[in-house]
């Protein structure tokens, strides 16, 4: 299937949302929420796919919030940051359906195309998602993105807004559920 490659610039939203999240809580809570609307989304539509971008600066929260929506997806595990492996499956079973999430954290690549070199494009067409952190370092070799998720930090350590923005048809559908 070929698919135009994702860029960082801004398409307009299909559904946008914002949130201000003013403790840890509020965002593993948003994290809940997303989840149980994703998970609805690929139930509903079986060998569905979704590519999630998570962007912001460091410290901004990415990681945090991508544990919280692969635990509320149901990793009952540790979520490991894919600093260095630059992806972290977790198979999932999501009612009678098996997915899996790949969390991949692209901060240390040097080359846009050393994803695709390691051979994880092929993560782009399984059932699940695909969490893409700091998805600019790939410079557009990246399939289309559903949706993304910008963080930014407040003044307080805990304090996170988050703008989700579903830019596919099908990021639209993962986000109609969504009961914040």
């Amino acid at each position: 299937m070929a698919q135009t490659p994702a860029t960082t610039t801004k398409a307009t939203p299909l559904t946008a949302i914002e949130l201000y999240c003013r403790q840890e809580a509020d965002t593993a809570s948003l994290a809940k929420h997303l989840a149980a609307s994703f998970e609805h989304f690929l139930t509903k539509q079986p060998d569905s796919h979704l590519n999630i971008s998570l962007e912001g600066d460091l410290g901004a929260g990415k990681t945090t919030f991508a544990r919280y929506l692969i635990q509320a997806l149901g990793h009952d595990g540790k979520v490991k940051s894919p600093t260095y492996t630059l992806c972290e499956p977790y198979p999932l079973q999501l009612k009678e359906q098996a997915i899996t999430v790949h969390h991949f954290d692209l901060y240390r690549m040097r080359d846009p195309l050393e994803w695709q070199e390691a051979g994880f494009a092929e993560h782009f067409d399984v059932p699940g998602i695909c969490l893409i952190e700091w998805p600019e370092k790939a410079e557009g070799t990246l399939p289309a993105f559903d949706i993304q998720i910008q963080l930014s930090a407040g003044t307080d350590e805990n304090d996170r807004t988050i703008k989700i923005n579903s830019v596919s048809s099908s990021g639209a559908s993962a986000l109609q559920e969504i009961k914040p």
